[in-house]
């Protein structure tokens, strides 16, 4: 590697706020987002997600069922 690109791939943080206050509003919202990969939920997780889940949709059953009888 010659030294002129030794002396550019050392990156400052003085160096990265200049290029993000360059960039215009859409470009730095682009940069900004990165993908998350999702996690691999383990058995004891995924069971209690689906128990959530199914309380749920419990409770709101339980609430429809109240305003229909509050409102007959």
């Amino acid at each position: 590697m010659p030294l002129k690109d030794k002396r550019h791939s050392s990156i400052t943080s003085s160096d990265q706020e200049l290029v993000l206050s360059s960039l215009e509003r859409d470009q730095l919202a682009g940069l900004k987002k990165h993908l998350i990969p999702r996690r691999h939920l383990g058995g004891l997780e995924k069971f209690v997600l689906w128990s959530l889940r199914i309380y749920l949709i419990f409770m709101m059953a339980v609430v429809v069922y109240q305003v229909w009888i509050g409102t007959h």
